[in-house]
Parts: structure tokens; sequence; C-alpha cells
């Protein structure tokens, strides 16, 4: 998992720029309202990426911790926090399998699909009671997983083109029925100042977890399960929702 985005952090905001960070932090925050037993302050960022929640977070006033495993996302997130003056963000390279804190938290998050990036139920589950060591009680966990229906039916065996001004990412994926397995070949055309194009060459892979698989390594873990959305609106998920939003709780 070390090397996931290790060749496409540069361009990595560009190809998801559509994504509605205010709109998802919205949820997020509406979430803690309504699960969280304690006044939410302070929110670990799981898997943080290029830190496009933890610094939409920290905007609104949380105590923010970001977690990545890639030391390229976080260098990334670490800039973008400081040409916003955000120097209160604790930034840490930790894989979220094995991850430490200095203390508890009253939240987690953890934003698009990172979790699909576990190989299996076991890591899974490891991550879950990590989570819950680090909750207060009464905290609350907060993530999303892309479904069944998208691994067999959106990305399948299909291919995809992502466009931006100077950027081509070309995009084929493999999945198999059997391992639950989709690797993903992405192919990156950066534009130089030059006119000429850097290609960058990535494999990422993403396992599908079932429904009963996620709710059981939630409740070994000693998490209790609050909610689970089809969408950032609180629609009930569904057997053909391409992404399900789960809220959790540690349990006092």
């Amino acid at each position: 998992m070390s090397d996931i985005y290790s060749g496409i952090f540069r361009v990595y905001d560009r190809l998801n720029g559509d994504i509605d960070y205010e709109g998802w932090t919205d949820f997020v925050e509406e979430n803690f309202s309504r699960f969280a037993e304690r006044k939410v302050e302070s929110v670990l960022d799981l898997a943080c990426g290029t830190g496009s929640m933890t610094i939409e977070l920290a905007r609104r006033g949380y105590d923010m911790t970001g977690i990545d495993l890639s030391p390229d996302m976080l260098s990334v997130a670490q800039d973008r926090a400081a040409d916003e003056e955000l120097t209160g963000i604790l930034w840490l390279l930790q894989d979220m399998r094995e991850f430490e804190l200095y203390g508890t938290v009253d939240a987690v998050v953890c934003a698009l699909d990172s979790l699909n990036y576990l190989r299996n139920t076991k890591e899974l589950q490891k991550v879950f009671s990590l989570v819950n060591n680090y909750l207060y009680p009464g905290g609350v966990f907060l993530f999303d997983m892309n479904t069944p229906y998208k691994f067999e039916n959106i990305y399948a065996d299909n291919s995809y083109v992502l466009e931006d001004d100077g950027i081509y990412c070309g995009w084929q994926n493999e999945y198999n029925s059997k391992t639950k397995l989709c690797r993903f070949y992405l192919s990156v055309f950066e534009e130089c100042e030059d006119g000429s194009y850097l290609r960058t060459d990535e494999v990422q892979t993403e396992r599908c977890f079932s429904l009963t698989s996620i709710k059981r390594a939630l409740s070994s873990a000693g998490l209790e399960l609050c909610g689970i959305y089809g969408d950032t609106d609180f629609s009930l998920a569904r057997n053909d929702s391409e992404r399900w939003y789960f809220a959790a709780r540690k349990n006092k």
C-alpha cells in the first residue's frame, strides 16, 4: 500500500476537482450532531491524502490530526495548510493498519473509499479496533466505502478517461469476482512547460467488502453502527448505491 498515489500525487486534486468537500463536511458535522455523545473538538482524518477534508474541518475550528501512508500526499497537504496559515494541524506519516496517536480524539473520519484499499476483513477489523482504541467513549467514526454494485457494474472491466487542463488520465479496471479484488491500471500524461508530456504509470488495488462483513467487523471492534446512507444527503443506502456512508459510535 505504501506506493499508492506515489506517481500521481501532483495531479490528484485536479483529477478529483468535482468533489464537493464543503458539502461533504456539512454532512460530517450533521453526523457529529446526531450521534456524538460529547462535543466534538478533536478529529482524526484517517488516510487523509492531500488533506482536503482535514483542511476543511480545520477551517471550521476543529483540532485536526491527519494520517496518511504516502509522504508525497502529506507533503501536498502540508503545503496547502501552510498556504492558508492553518498551522495547528498535526500531520503523521503512518499506516492506518498500525497507526498510533498521542491520545484519544472525539471523532474519526475516513473519506473517499480509503478503507477499500485494505486487502481482507482481518485488516478491516484491525483498523476498526484501532479507531475504537483512540476514540473517547461516545465518540463517532464516519467513513465511506465503495459498494459491491460499484465494483461489479461501474468498475468491472471497464475503461475510463479523466481530463483536466494539461492532464490526461487513462484508467483500465480489472475486477476478479472470486477474490473480490479490483486492479486499476492508471496512465497519467502531464503537460510540461515545453509542451511535451510526462507519463506516469501506476497500479492500484481495492477490495470489495460485503455489507455483512463491514457490520461484523464494526461489532467485533466494539463500535455501534448508527446509520448507513447512500449519499451525503442522508438518503437510505440501497443495493444499487455506488458508495455507502457509515456512522458508528464507540460504546461507553
